[in-house]
């Protein structure tokens, strides 16, 4: 019978499609992390990148050099309605640099327009200011964002997991296994 139930956990979002948008300086656990967990619920992920298809990116362990990632997709291919989620991993170089591709925060945008699971996690949820996603959200996020989030109009607060509507949004690494869950109920959710 316990067979049969992580069978069919496995396949909680068979079928779902996730764009997963980072470029250099990303907090590689905070993709690894969720994607990894994504791909075992039968979930199909998507890199998505300013940077064109083929091309490496460059994780980062904290201040240290992690491993490199290859696009999948350049953001100017992809298109929301492909996708059922999209998650904003962190790290600070990462969404420095995704806020300054007007490529990007318009996919990103447009996943807030048509109301599909956006799931940020550490500074990640940067460049949910600059799509104009947070005003009146209730967010959470690595610490040094909170004014910059309150600024734009979100409700900042210092939660593991903090889910409004559609946005799900966490603080850090050790944050992960709460974010999981948070993704996996908003897209399990859809149907």
């Amino acid at each position: 019978m316990q067979q049969n139930s992580q069978q069919s956990a496995g396949r909680a979002l068979q079928g779902k499609r996730v764009a997963i948008l980072m470029t250099d300086g990303v907090e590689q656990v905070e993709y690894t992390g969720p994607r990894g967990f994504l791909e075992e619920q039968g979930a199909q992920v998507t890199l998505v990148s300013p940077k064109p298809a083929g091309e490496e990116i460059q994780g980062f362990n904290h201040m240290d050099l992690g491993d490199k990632f290859k696009v999948e997709m350049n953001v100017r291919d992809a298109r929301p309605a492909d996708f059922d989620a999209l998650v904003l991993p962190g790290g600070v170089a990462n969404p420095d640099q995704l806020r300054l591709s007007l490529d990007a925060i318009g996919f990103i945008r447009e996943f807030g327009m048509q109301s599909k699971p956006i799931a940020a996690i550490c500074h990640g949820p940067w460049t949910l200011i600059d799509a104009e996603l947070v005003t009146g959200r209730r967010v959470t996020s690595w610490p040094t964002l909170q004014i910059d989030l309150q600024n734009a109009g979100a409700k900042w607060s210092d939660e593991q997991v903090v889910v409004d509507g559609k946005l799900v949004t966490s603080r850090k690494p050790d944050d992960i296994p709460a974010f999981n869950q948070a993704i996996l109920q908003e897209l399990g959710a859809m149907q």
